[in-house]
Formats: structure tokens, sequence, C-alpha cells
């Protein structure tokens, strides 16, 4: 899968890609990411990407003809691309979107504004904006970030186990169960006896219960009655009367 982001500030992203998990899909060919700086779409010997916003107020605002240039660039080679601004007004992006996104067979483009917004002309040529949470930041390079690790971990063979993207947050409408690992004891803290005891059957049960705990003091909002077996249900409402 390829992702193209365009931004003013290209080695935010380039960093960032450049470890971890990441960039070792990368280097097996599973995702391409490319940079492209939307200076380098300015008109002007300055590279100027913003001015003042008509009508007045705070903030600069992005020009439309960079924006455009840059993003006339990337799709120059006719491909398909689905392409996402990156805006607090947008949808909120989530582990749904995420799985959405990473089985789409074209490629990813990714717009990152800056300042106190783009040209609203520029929602003309892109599919949907998106959003990383209800809050402001300086610019959409880490929102652009968020949305790249999260898809190219769903993808085939980019993490070490297929299982892990089965097991985690949210996938199952539910928060992941508790983790440890060795020492078995710490600060006279233990772990549990059951994740020692070999018994796959009633670690697998343990670790359906915590989630379902876990997700009840955490984030009830999440839990989808109809995702649970009756077993699962029956150990909801158990849970309930004790948390």
């Amino acid at each position: 899968m390829r992702f193209d982001v365009l931004t003013i500030f290209p080695r935010m992203i380039d960093f960032y890609i450049s470890e971890s998990i990441i960039k070792r899909a990368i280097e097996r060919a599973i995702i391409e990411v490319r940079i492209t700086n939307i200076r380098d779409f300015a008109s002007d010997k300055h590279s100027t990407v913003d001015d003042y916003p008509f009508g007045g107020g705070p903030g600069m605002v992005m020009k439309i003809e960079p924006l455009y240039n840059a993003l006339s660039h990337v799709k120059s080679d006719g491909l398909k691309r689905h392409t996402i601004l990156l805006s607090p007004e947008g949808t909120v992006f989530n582990q749904d979107k995420a799985l959405e996104l990473s089985q789409r067979q074209e490629g990813i483009v990714l717009l990152s504004g800056r300042y106190e917004g783009v040209d609203e002309r520029i929602n003309l040529s892109v599919d949907e904006e998106l959003s990383i949470g209800d809050f402001v930041l300086t610019g959409g390079e880490l929102p652009a970030l968020v949305i790249i690790d999260a898809v190219a971990r769903l993808l085939p063979d980019v993490l070490g186990d297929a299982r892990s993207n089965v097991e985690e947050s949210f996938t199952s409408g539910l928060l992941d169960y508790p983790h440890f690992t060795r020492p078995a004891e710490f600060m006279g803290i233990k772990v549990p006896d059951v994740l020692m005891s070999g018994n796959h059957k009633e670690i697998w049960k343990w670790r359906r219960r915590e989630s379902i705990k876990r997700t009840l003091l955490k984030k009830p909002e999440l839990i989808d009655e109809t995702k649970l077996t009756e077993d699962e249900y029956k150990i909801m409402e158990q849970l309930k009367e004790e948390v």
C-alpha cells in the first residue's frame, strides 16, 4: 500500500517512518510512504504557502494554489488515490476506519494542513476529512502519522504475529486484557496463577473476562452486546454487579 503525505514539514514525517515497525514494513516493500513538500509548488521565489484570510481574523490560511498543485502532481501518474484532508472538523478516526482504509486497493493521500486552516476550495479535491480527536493541533502531520501507523499494522505480515491484530483493543469491541511478563513477582505483586498454568482454555477464559471487566470500567460505551456470546453476556452481567 502506498501513502502519499503532503506537508510543509517533510522531516517530521521522514523521522517517524525511519524507525521501528513502519521502517521494517517499508524495507520489506509492504508499504510505501512518499513525502511531498507543498512549498515546492508555491509560485513565488519565497515559496509562500499561506496568506491573510479574506474577511479578516486571526492567523493565516494555507493558499489553494500550492495545495492544489502538489495534489495534482501526486495524482499525475493516473493511479487511483483516496485523498484525505486532516482536519479537526473531520470524522473522528477509529479502529473501524483504520480497518476500512487497510482494505482499500488504491493508494492513500494524506493532506496535512497548517496555520488557521486551509483554503476551503481544496475540499473539491478530497474524498473525506478525518480528525484524530476533538482537539486542535498545530498541523496535520501527527494525524497523518497516526493514520499511517494504525493502517499499516493491519496489513498482512507487518506485525510479527498475525494474532496481534485479532486480540488487541477495539478490534473485538472490547479493550485488551492485562499483559504480564517476567519476573513472575515484582514488588510483591504476582502474575495471576492462571497465566502460568499452561491451561490455554482457562487462560483464554480469564483473558476474555478481564477484557470485559476492563471495558466496563474504562470505556463501557465500546461494548457491543451483539458481539458477545451467551456466556460472555452472562459474565458481563455478573461483572456489572461487581464494578
